[in-house]
């Protein structure tokens, strides 16, 4: 087992694809601890670490606490996945995504230099750092030029771990992530992207919406592929390169994506609507993922096409769906009631 009695450490671990990593590591023999403030709007669910809760040990505090530094020090990997993904939020509430997505990693980097110095990190990163794309497949070469602030304050963050790195206080690695979805993703918060919006209406029975002429190419990637790709990038102990773009197998257009979701949920079949205005305005058109550098260094591969993928998401919320909906509202506004 690759992490066989290794103390790891996961940030944002009772979210969707920290749990889903928490989980793989737990089977793969590691002592996991998760750090998790559990904050309003970013999808932190305790349910999701329910089939070994009494496993894993479970920090409710944010990243920047100097209560974790313990935690910090007996760490021997730690995984990054701390943080807000929402860009309709980061225009609403800037100052919110800059405290959590880069001054709260600030202090966390800072904490790991101090008290365990040179150890591995791996940060979860985002496509959404280069905006409109130049060119499609986007490599790691492609220029960064954020649309929203969501992708300025993740981009900061990603050149601490790096900066810190070049100087040798740290070991650290970024996987840029594209569209992850699966198991455990949350449902009753808003604006937290087009596949987590997909599913809810899907679950609900309600039409999905598609705006714009839905021709625009997403490569979805299945959580077990980017949790994966983690345990690679954390396991392997000399590294290539220090960023990754990690994709889907298949690149398939929102239409595609929200007809095949509506068909195996037996929900509706779309319906295309205008694009609200301030979507429009961070809308990066098409995205495909050049995955060449991780396929070549780390060996990983995507094995599940976005129809396997879906089939197992809906199979795990047809049993929890109560856990996931919790608020009872299946349309919940896309604003935050509590920006703290």
């Amino acid at each position: 087992m690759l992490f066989e009695g290794r103390n790891v450490l996961v940030t944002g671990g009772a979210g969707f694809i920290g749990s889903n990593l928490a989980l793989r590591l737990l089977h793969e023999g590691a002592r996991v601890t998760v750090v998790d403030p559990l904050v309003t709007g970013c999808g932190g669910n305790e349910f999701n670490l329910a089939p070994a809760e009494s496993r894993i040990e479970l920090v409710r505090a944010s990243i920047g606490d100097k209560a974790i530094e313990e935690r910090i020090a007996a760490a021997d990997v730690i995984f990054n996945l701390a943080g807000e993904i929402s860009h309709i939020h980061s225009m609403l509430l800037p100052e919110r995504d800059l405290e959590i997505n880069t001054l709260a990693q600030l202090r966390f980097v800072q904490a790991c230099v101090r008290c365990r110095p040179g150890v591995r990190i791996v940060y979860a990163g985002t496509r959404q750092v280069y905006g409109v794309p130049e060119r499609i497949p986007v490599d790691e070469t492609h220029p960064v030029n954020p649309v929203d602030f969501n992708g300025v304050h993740k981009y900061a963050a990603t050149q601490y771990h790096m900066m810190l790195s070049r100087t040798g206080h740290l070991d650290a690695v970024v996987l840029r992530l594209t569209n992850v979805y699966g198991p455990r993703m949350a449902l009753d918060v808003p604006c937290q992207g087009f596949m987590s919006a997909f599913l809810r209406k899907a679950l609900t029975g309600q039409t999905l919406d598609v705006f714009g002429d839905g021709l625009q190419l997403r490569d979805p990637l299945y959580v077990d592929d980017a949790v994966e790709a983690m345990c690679l990038a954390g396991w392997i102990p000399e590294l290539k390169s220090r960023s990754y773009n990690v994709g889907g197998p298949e690149s398939l257009s929102l239409a595609t994506i929200a007809s095949l979701t509506a068909r195996l949920a037996g929900a509706p079949q779309p319906v295309r609507r205008e694009f609200p205005a301030e979507r429009k305005a961070i809308d990066i058109g098409s995205y495909q993922t050049d995955s060449s550098r991780i396929k070549r260094e780390l060996d990983w591969r995507p094995r599940f096409p976005f129809e396997t993928g879906m089939s197992r998401t809906l199979d795990y919320y047809r049993e929890h769906l109560e856990r996931y909906l919790a608020a009872g509202d299946p349309n919940p506004p896309c604003k935050l009631d509590h920006p703290q």
